[in-house]
């Protein structure tokens, strides 16, 4: 009896992922828990696992392909038997081919556009005059495709029917054929898809400015030279200036609590715990793990964490769970050496502190020009919760304490 391959529980708000690739083919022997097929979410990348020691006998969604949760990936076989199995039922697939193309089929739209009523039902046509959303646009989850009435309240409530679909798959004006012909088209991954709506929804959802700020790193410099080998001998871990950037981060949203909140509807939540946020970048894109309650622990603690955390998301092993709950997102273009940047909410977070490149510069210090190494900072914040004083405010509360990290210990 062939055991399904299906797609596992995604988590919180992940409803589909798309075939990112096959690590064996049909009829190649599988065992229990060897990572069959990859698949990519909006998140992360995850391995699913054969169910069963076997052997692959069919292989029902392709590489590109998007599914939902629960949907059949394959089947695995058991013995040598299970090798017949594609062969034994050909005319059977090719039956069911142009039943399961059906949904995808181009006429799809023009018919739901012309009788919607009939082909999605009364409470969907209703939904969509009412919205303006045009259900020819969404993926119907009701049988052969059919938009329902759940997918059209889904759409609206993330908004859909503010920002249609078709708007950004405008085609771009044509290539000169010599310059046609040295082009290279890839396929967007579901990583970079959601990484570019989830930025352009920020954009043109928050109120966003950036102000800001320059910090002398002297002090933080000389600490970390001071006690970076002892550091790594007890901790088994770098000392870096990610450690102290969370901890003044962490004393400025406590003074400034606004940064640290978010809008639902009408009402400002306001986050009495502090998950960080450390965007890393990847060969897949920007990905942005959490340091859950960061202000519990020590720099040492900050260090392990942010750490694990990089290995991680550079092995694309991190979780849904390690991306989820961050209350505020620290960047560091300086590690690419970016001078100055304004960074782009993680949304429906309010602030993103970008961190950059330390360079020599002449300022005065006691009527004095000398050097010093100085970073720019710079504070996106969204307007509609943070007014220009906190903002301010928040950038010289992150800069004292950096100045003077005596702050930091003791918690002034």
């Amino acid at each position: 009896m062939a055991t399904e391959i299906r797609v596992p529980t995604l988590g919180e708000s992940v409803t589909e992922a798309t075939i990112g690739k096959w690590f064996k083919k049909a009829g190649e022997a599988v065992a229990a828990d060897e990572p069959i097929v990859e698949l990519e979410t909006d998140k992360v990348t995850i391995e699913v696992p054969a169910p069963a020691a076997g052997v692959l006998s069919e292989i029902i969604a392709k590489d590109g392909e998007t599914v939902g949760v629960g949907a059949l990936l394959g089947s695995i076989g058991e013995g040598a038997g299970a090798k017949a199995a594609p062969a034994a039922a050909p005319a059977a697939v090719k039956a069911e081919a142009p039943k399961a193309e059906a949904p995808k089929a181009a006429p799809a739209p023009a018919a739901a556009a012309a009788a919607p009523a009939g082909a999605n039902g009364p409470a969907v046509a209703k939904l969509a005059a009412e919205s303006g959303l045009n259900p020819a646009m969404l993926a119907g989850s009701g049988k052969d495709g059919r938009v329902t009435k759940g997918d059209m309240l889904a759409a609206i409530a993330t908004g859909a029917a503010a920002a249609p679909a078709p708007a950004p798959v405008v085609a771009r004006a044509p290539s000169a054929p010599d310059d046609a012909a040295r082009e290279e088209r890839v396929k967007m991954t579901k990583l970079r898809q959601t990484i570019a709506k989830r930025l352009k929804d920020a954009q043109n959802t928050a109120a966003m400015l950036t102000t800001f700020n320059d910090v002398d790193m002297t002090a933080v410099m000389s600490l970390r030279a001071q006690y970076k080998d002892v550091f790594e001998k007890k901790h088994g871990v770098k000392l870096g200036f990610m450690g102290f950037f969370t901890k003044a981060v962490i004393q400025a949203l406590k003074d400034v609590p606004e940064v640290n909140a978010e809008i639902d509807g009408q009402d400002l939540v306001y986050k009495n715990f502090y998950h960080i946020g450390i965007a890393v970048g990847t060969d897949k894109g920007l990905v942005v793990p959490v340091v859950r309650d960061a202000d519990q622990l020590s720099v040492a603690g900050i260090e392990k964490a942010i750490a694990g955390l990089g290995r991680k998301a550079r092995d694309g092993k991190l979780g849904i769970e390690d991306m989820q709950g961050g209350t505020f997102t620290i960047t560091n273009g300086g590690i690419y050496g970016s001078l100055m940047s304004t960074p782009i909410l993680n949304a429906p977070q309010s602030g993103i502190l970008g961190m950059h490149r330390i360079e020599e510069r002449p300022v005065v210090v006691k009527g004095q020009i000398v050097a010093r190494p100085m970073m720019y900072l710079a504070l996106s914040y969204d307007h509609r919760i943070v007014d220009g004083k906190g903002a301010v405010t928040f950038l010289v509360r992150v800069k004292e304490a950096l100045e003077d990290p005596t702050r930091l210990v003791l918690d002034l």
